[in-house]
């Protein structure tokens, strides 16, 4: 069983919201983790662990940040990590559907990923690595980010669907 590691210096996970239903909020999450473990050179029998700091939430916006981070949305004291681990992995080629169980808070749901596996090779430190883009969508609403707001002329200030799109690489660990 081969064990792979998120490397934190080459992978970004970001989520985009629509605010005002006119433009898209990016944010990400500074601090995460997770684990790859694999038979299969193709990672299709795959168990993947991912947790995020809850805390690290970054929007480039200080005051947004801190509202994230509070009990409207994340609850970061009480709840200081979300998390992923997969269930299933279906593979074509080089993209996957990997279903999964996402933690926000105290609400675990099912949740399916769209991967594209972007190939395995040697870094310049003989590092073996190999690199993956994944997206999906989740309902904040049913995690318990239920914060909501209505403008002046009746929209949204912010969507209930989040849109997730993460670029990974994980190192084989000796």
């Amino acid at each position: 069983m081969a064990k792979w590691l998120i490397d934190p210096a080459h992978s970004e996970i970001h989520f985009k919201i629509k605010h005002l239903v006119i433009s898209t909020v990016t944010g990400s999450f500074k601090k995460f983790e997770g684990t790859v473990e694999s038979e299969k050179d193709d990672f299709s029998d795959a168990v993947i662990r991912f947790s995020a700091d809850t805390a690290s939430v970054d929007t480039n916006n200080e005051q947004r940040d801190g509202h994230l981070k509070s009990d409207d949305f994340f609850n970061a004291e009480k709840y200081p990590k979300l998390t992923f681990v997969s269930t299933s992995i279906e593979k074509d080629e080089d993209e996957y559907t990997v279903t999964g169980n996402l933690t926000i808070k105290d609400v675990t749901k099912p949740v399916e990923l769209d991967v594209e596996y972007g190939g395995t090779t040697k870094d310049l430190y003989g590092q073996t690595k190999a690199g993956f883009d994944i997206t999906g969508k989740i309902d904040r609403q049913e995690y318990g980010l239920k914060w909501s707001a209505i403008t002046e002329g009746g929209g949204l200030v912010a969507s209930d669907t989040v849109k997730l799109v993460m670029s990974i690489q994980v190192i084989k660990q000796a």
